[in-house]
């Protein structure tokens, strides 16, 4: 497959402080992406700065072969980065299909298909966005990357603090953009077992750097590398 991604060296972090040096990564077209790791290991930091949001210290990121190193938040989006942060960041005054089309671009994610994905979003286009529960806005957020028609899905924390039938929707989902429509995505998540079981590859962040690359199939078979760096608990999702 095509190189999608190529991140090459990047430092960077907030302000004058560094959280993480030296970074090099890179992932294939229709590849998917567990980013492990600690509390404040540098996962938000690292998916924040792919957005262009905290400051590059130094170091280059390339999207299908375009450098995205100067460019801003907005035209890295135009580029292709569709992003779902931990806050959600959804338009609460604005109704949920106001939501979805504020934001659309050209392609195959549309609207219907969103609600195709999410159902519940369909019955609640009409509600504005403070109107949704919490797992209803993560939805959203998710949905509303999608109508960008992104080459890459950024999903900092999408299953945490929701209900655990609200969790098994937002697995299915990314499960099915990415194995089933060949979508890149890159996910963040303090329970591996969990997000391993939809992507293809893992890395784990550490003190500022990779300290593992892995398959995600192996590291569900065999755990213990995991262990090393994230304790037992956070291995196996407890």
């Amino acid at each position: 497959m095509a190189e999608l991604l190529d991140v090459q060296g990047l430092t960077c972090g907030h302000g004058e402080a560094v959280v993480l040096s030296d970074v090099s990564f890179s992932l294939e077209a229709g590849r998917s992406l567990a980013l492990l790791g600690r509390n404040g290991s540098g996962k938000t930091t690292l998916i924040d700065t792919l957005v262009g949001v905290t400051r590059r210290h130094a170091g280059t990121i390339r999207l299908a072969g375009q450098d995205l190193t100067p460019l801003p938040a907005h035209k890295r989006a135009a580029a292709g980065i569709g992003w779902v942060p931990q806050e959600r960041n959804i338009f609460k005054s604005l109704t949920v299909a106001e939501n979805l089309t504020a934001v659309a671009r050209p392609g195959p994610w549309t609207e219907q298909r969103v609600y195709e994905l999410f159902p519940r979003l369909e019955e609640r286009r009409r509600n504005l966005g403070n109107q949704l529960s919490g797992g209803e806005q993560q939805m959203l957020a998710f949905g509303r990357a999608l109508m960008l028609n992104p080459r890459l899905l950024l999903l900092d924390e999408p299953l945490e603090g929701l209900a655990p039938i609200i969790v098994e929707d937002l697995l299915n989902a990314i499960r099915r953009v990415t194995r089933e429509e060949g979508l890149s995505a890159i996910v963040v998540e303090q329970h591996p077992q969990m997000i391993l079981a939809v992507t293809d590859q893992a890395l784990v962040l550490d003190r500022g750097g990779i300290v593992l690359r892995a398959g995600s199939a192996a590291l569900r078979a065999d755990p213990a590398p995991l262990d090393a760096w994230l304790g037992v608990g956070h291995a196996t999702g407890v």
